[in-house]
């Protein structure tokens, strides 16, 4: 029987374009927030779209899906990758709107973009390279390409090991961050044409 992906649906997600990406590369998709389903999933992928605050507390309102997406990934490691806010959330905290916490399974903070050179815009939105880090390259999800970004904060890790790639706008920021089973990244898979296709292929042939 062919795995199946678990696409967390906590009404933050930009579900429909992911689930349908994933589908186009061969994925079996489950759209759902149900704990038992989560805790069956072959993958696990969480999408975001708006705010950390938001999403965090859409995330921790589905009942039971944190516990389940911690029981699946931290103890049963099945793969798992954040997209977007998704990626965020796997911080320690976010400081938009306030500090709320994240899942803290990458240590760190997502802090509001500060472009260092005059005139780079915040959002920073469109196309954008990604540049992954030495001891990164390899890494079976993450390479080197042009991606689709779409965002106001990054994501600052606590330990340079867990960032894999960076991108640039008025200042280096972090792309794709990772640790054993755990993947995220910062742009969009879904909107990043033959690139972002590929990533999620990778992802579903990735044997941690």
């Amino acid at each position: 029987m062919a795995e199946v992906t678990a696409l967390v649906d906590y009404g933050a997600g930009n579900l429909h374009s992911v689930e349908n990406a994933l589908r186009r590369v061969g994925a079996r998709v489950a759209v759902t927030a149900d704990p038992d389903v989560l805790r069956a999933a072959d993958r696990i992928v969480l999408p975001g779209v708006g705010s950390f605050r938001a999403c965090a507390e859409g995330l921790r309102a589905a009942e039971g899906a944190v516990e389940a997406m911690t029981e699946r990934v931290k103890v049963g490691g099945a793969p798992f990758l954040g997209i977007c806010v998704g990626m965020q959330l796997l911080a320690t905290r976010g400081l938009e709107h306030g500090s709320t916490p994240g899942l803290d399974w990458i240590a760190g903070e997502v802090q509001p973009l500060d472009p260092a050179r005059r005139g780079v815009k915040v959002p920073h939105m469109g196309w954008n390279d990604v540049a992954p880090l030495p001891h990164a390259r390899g890494h079976a999800v993450v390479e080197e390409g042009e991606a689709y970004f779409l965002h106001s904060y990054h994501f600052h890790v606590a330990d340079h090991a867990d960032a894999l790639a960076l991108s640039d706008h008025g200042g280096s920021l972090t792309a794709a961050v990772g640790r054993d089973n755990i993947a995220g990244v910062q742009f969009h898979p879904e909107k990043s044409q033959a690139y972002g296709l590929a990533l999620l292929e990778r992802f579903l042939e990735w044997r941690p």
